[in-house]
């Protein structure tokens, strides 16, 4: 009888055994954030431009993980890169290249690898950058100073630029002006879905169309975020105009995103202007096409903006942060930041709990000025505490139920002046811990 029971068992586990080996050998389907938008959009296509992806083999065999893009000489070049101290040699580089005075008679490229940053890489760092824009260089015409590159991947490895210099010339002989969403999803690292975003406005004579993707989901925070941006218009706009253009908005846009705090060593965002659209060129943003393409380009920033915040690592709740009544737009800025970035109020969010308390903590520990007696905090249009406690009207289930949306505002007025600040964050939730905790392996 024990033989039996024993024989049972050992027949149970066998099966148990050959049920986990057989689910293990069958693929996953690829994960995708739930805030993911619900397809990548149809974008237009930027005349004097193209691309071309290809396998390098940087990281992954087989993996799309190199992207050339090509712009048609009399464009405009500008960019806004992370301010972290240990940059990588590709931000330095391309920091370099456009303090100077830009020859726009000369076509332009740029050139993306993922899977590695290439930062922290000593002189050798630098070595990858003049191999791999020297050979785009060499085999486009180019000069060297308008080919420009960027990395994005494990921080601390040498970057294998033979492998990305072998690429070239597919890279080169395979230009599609339609290839952008390719490109998109080639620049992806821990992204569970490519993000893209496009505008047209009524120009002074023609259309004017904008293009835009992006890669982001980790190591993000404001200067920057770990992100790569490109964004391409057709518009005729003279570099120094485009480059205060692009400073002006960043602040608002890809400065007031946040998903853990971490200011990356990559950050690279390019605004390219190729100059190919039948409008008018654009020379005073004043002007109602100035101000037309300002507005158009800023939705296109803010939404790719908010697609990296969307695709936070194991994000699972998209929120937006309102400072109202601070005293200084300093102060507003201290407060957003304290609470989009709290692991504690990030948690919260992610077991749906209300606990507001932890919001009247992020706002004590900011440093900003502030008065318990005049500080009101609301989840949506609730009214959760004020006048120095909770809300004499506070109901804790219509609160709980808020909490369980997937996006949630949390405003906050100081009550002290007018300044105010706006940010965008997610919650922390156990996926981010299983995606960073074994990041290299």
């Amino acid at each position: 009888m024990a033989k039996d029971v024993k024989k049972k068992k050992g027949k149970a586990k066998l099966k148990a055994i050959r049920t986990e080996m057989k689910a293990a050998s069958v693929p996953k389907k690829p994960h995708v954030s739930p805030l993911a938008p619900e397809a990548f959009p149809d974008l237009p296509v930027i005349g004097g431009l193209s691309f071309a992806s290809a396998a390098a083999g940087i990281k992954y065999a087989g993996r799309t993980d190199v992207t050339l893009m090509s712009v048609a000489p009399g464009a405009s070049v500008a960019g806004v890169f992370t301010r972290s101290a240990t940059r990588a040699a590709c931000i330095l580089d391309n920091q370099a290249k456009l303090r100077g005075a830009q020859d726009a008679s000369a076509g332009a490229a740029i050139i993306v690898n993922s899977g590695n940053a290439n930062a922290f890489t000593g002189a050798r760092g630098l070595e990858s950058v003049r191999a791999v824009t020297g050979a785009v260089a060499e085999a486009m015409g180019l000069p060297e100073t308008r080919v420009f590159s960027c990395s994005t991947g494990v921080i601390g490895e040498p970057l294998p630029h033979d492998k990305i210099v072998r690429a070239v010339d597919k890279l080169v002989g395979g230009q599609d002006g339609a290839g952008i969403a390719a490109a998109a999803k080639a620049i992806m690292t821990t992204d569970t879905f490519p993000k893209g975003a496009s505008a047209e406005i009524a120009g002074d004579g023609g259309q004017v169309r904008i293009a835009g993707i992006a890669k982001g989901s980790g190591m993000v925070a404001p200067d920057l975020a770990t992100m790569l941006v490109y964004i391409f218009t057709d518009a005729a706009i003279a570099p120094d105009l485009l480059q205060r253009l692009l400073s002006k908005l960043v602040g608002d846009t890809f400065n007031a995103i946040t998903v853990d705090s971490d200011t990356s060593t990559s950050d690279a965002l390019f605004l390219v202007a190729t100059g190919a659209s039948d409008a008018a060129p654009i020379t005073d943003l004043r002007s109602k096409a100035g101000r037309a393409f300002n507005d158009a380009l800023r939705g296109v920033m803010m939404e790719l903006a908010h697609q990296v915040v969307r695709d936070g690592e194991g994000a699972t709740k998209f929120v937006e942060v309102r400072v109202t009544g601070a005293a200084s737009a300093a102060d507003a800025r201290r407060v957003a930041s304290a609470i989009a970035n709290s692991p504690l109020v990030k948690t919260a969010i992610a077991g749906e709990d209300a606990n507001w308390g932890r919001i009247v903590m992020a706002v004590g520990k900011s440093g900003a000025k502030a008065d318990r007696d005049r500080l009101t905090i609301r989840f949506g249009d609730i009214v959760v505490a004020e006048k120095g406690w909770r809300s004499p009207g506070y109901d804790e289930a219509v609160t709980s139920a808020y909490m369980k949306r997937d996006e949630l505002i949390i405003a906050v007025d100081l009550g002290l002046g007018k300044a105010a600040r706006t940010m965008w964050t997610c919650d922390l939730t156990h996926g981010y811990i299983d995606i960073n905790a074994d990041y290299r392996s």
